[in-house]
């Protein structure tokens, strides 16, 4: 079975594809590299041992897709494809509609052109907004309080209404929490761009010493600790994901998954946990907390447990070991 990975050299997708190849599945990787680096795809081939065919492309350019689908025989997509910072996305959201929209609409009408109708799209539980009641369940109310939340968000509306008129597709929208780690082998990881966005790869690069301190937003929220809460799921569970949609989409005509751990942990939790496993302390001072941030944000898997034969297996520790061992053997990422 051949697969095309849209996004293919972004962090979730590379450690996909590794597992994709050891799996079996023949991969066809795109990525126009404007927030990776080939580098990923390079190491990706050394893990897997395999020959994977990769193509340095842009998803809105509709010809360059039209020439893969006619050259590779594509039997599913999953489309990581897209930009993905939440707060960069405050600030330039034309350039986040206009990128993460017509991507998705070029991808999937030259799918329709070429009758390949499978396709596991990569959400994200900022489609759920501020929640109102966790856990967060599928059926939750959405309601996205950011330009990338509202792309995710619309890409799935775009998706349902393709499937509500014609149901022939075979769509899974996988909404992910918050990944964390690499693959053990120190090999991949994730490599932001400047300052990083997640906390986990801020509190790594302040263990290395490249950043001063770690600004922790809100130390009064009703928690245990007074920081707020998250669902940290290990990428290489959320990558074990893809493999369990992929297995059901023959199955599926429109379906929703959330992927997370169903756990939350706080801020200081993972301060704490990734002085554990570096040996380092953690240098982090108290600020206010930022505007649309809520108190706690976790996921019920129950699910993807039920219907994929999903669950989520690495620990916290694991998370943070693994993201230490990448830190540390690639102080500049790719570079």
């Amino acid at each position: 079975m051949k697969i095309l990975v849209t996004g293919g050299a972004g962090y979730i997708a590379s450690h996909t594809i590794v597992l994709l190849v050891q799996q079996g599945y023949e991969i066809v990787a795109l990525d126009n590299l404007s927030n990776s680096s080939k580098i990923c795809i390079d190491r990706v081939k050394e893990l897997t041992g395999n020959g994977i065919a990769f193509y340095r492309e842009d998803c809105r350019d509709k010809k360059a897709l039209d020439k893969i689908f006619s050259k590779e025989r594509i039997d599913a997509v999953i489309h990581f494809a897209g930009l993905k910072a939440v707060g960069e996305s405050v600030k330039v959201p034309l350039q986040y509609y206009s990128n993460n929209l017509i991507s998705s609409i070029n991808l999937l009408e030259v799918m329709e052109q070429h009758n390949v109708k499978n396709i596991v799209f990569s959400s994200s539980a900022t489609v759920y907004g501020m929640p109102k009641k966790l856990p967060l369940k599928e059926d939750s109310p959405t309601a996205a309080i950011n330009p990338y939340g509202a792309t995710k968000l619309m890409i799935e509306n775009i998706m349902k209404d393709t499937y509500n008129a014609d149901n022939d597709w075979h769509m899974i929208m996988l909404r992910y929490f918050n990944p964390v780690g690499a693959h053990p082998s120190g090999k991949i990881g994730e490599d932001p761009k400047g300052v990083p966005n997640n906390l986990m790869p801020y509190i790594a690069q302040v263990a290395t010493g490249k950043l001063e301190q770690l600004s922790i937003y809100g130390n009064d929220y009703p928690t245990p600790d007074g920081t707020g809460i998250r669902d940290y799921i290990h990428v290489m569970d959320l990558a074990q994901g893809h493999i369990k949609a992929l297995e059901k989409l023959p199955d599926a005509g429109y379906e929703v998954y959330n992927l997370g751990t169903g756990i939350g942990y706080s801020v200081l939790q993972m301060v704490q946990a990734f002085e554990r496993a570096s040996g380092k302390k953690i240098n982090y001072k108290f600020a206010p907390r930022r505007a649309g941030d809520a108190a706690e944000c976790y996921a019920s898997s129950a699910k993807a447990e039920k219907e994929l034969g999903f669950k989520a297996t690495l620990s916290l520790d694991e998370m943070c070991a693994d993201l230490w061992r990448w830190q540390t053997l690639n102080p500049k990422g790719y570079k």
